[in-house]
């Protein structure tokens, strides 16, 4: 992959998820989200994992941010449970163990809330497939930090850009990276004429206070 790829990644990111489906636009039949939020917009990076020549890509736009822009890492940590197979691509292209964190401690056998063998100490990178709040990310920097680890950093495919995502992981003092984000992803769907103007000004709207859309 040349260095102009690597420069252009957020928005190859995001023309990806669009030709593959694993983002989905649609201003005028919204979804409804587990939270109850209508969403003109649904996202499903786990798409990625069935195309063999895109998650090779989206495993080396994330392994190249990360030797960008944050330490050398001890060990690659996934987030429970969309970022395990993508966590395990980039552990596995460099070369790092890879551990992975569920949202809460099992009930049984060994109850524990991260899998995987690591000692304390050692300085761990979470990825995540996607950021809506922020609200599961901070649990798995917590459970993490709570074994004895340092979080060094996460990254993530994708982020609604939502100012309260921003908001909570400024508050636990991590430094995040995404490959894509929404604003990218609109000024790419609108160029390429994946949405009319009149659609890329309803989700503008919605990305600006999605809790009261509509």
């Amino acid at each position: 992959m040349c260095e102009m790829e690597f420069n252009n990644y957020q928005e190859e990111t995001a023309k990806i998820l669009l030709d593959i489906n694993a983002i989905k636009l649609s201003p005028n039949e919204p979804f409804v989200w587990a939270s109850g939020w209508k969403s003109p917009i649904y996202c499903d990076n786990r798409i990625i994992l069935s195309n063999p020549k895109i998650r090779n890509s989206i495993k080396k736009y994330l392994a190249h941010v990360i030797s960008e822009s944050f330490e050398k890492p001890d060990a690659i940590a996934g987030v429970a449970t969309g970022a395990i197979g993508i966590g395990m691509l980039v552990a596995d292209y460099l070369d790092l163990p890879f551990i992975y964190v569920r949202p809460e401690a099992k009930k049984h056998g060994r109850k524990n809330q991260i899998e995987g063998e690591i000692k304390k100490g050692k300085n761990v990178m979470v990825i995540e497939d996607l950021i809506s709040t922020g609200k599961s990310s901070i649990g798995a920097i917590k459970a993490l930090k709570s074994y004895g680890l340092n979080v060094i950093g996460m990254i993530a495919v994708f982020t609604y850009e939502f100012n309260v995502s921003k908001e909570n992981l400024n508050n636990e003092g991590i430094k995040v990276k995404t490959l894509s984000n929404y604003s990218t992803l609109l000024r790419i769907a609108k160029k390429t004429e994946y949405i009319s103007e009149i659609e890329f000004k309803i989700l503008e709207k919605w990305n600006a206070n999605p809790s009261i859309w509509i």
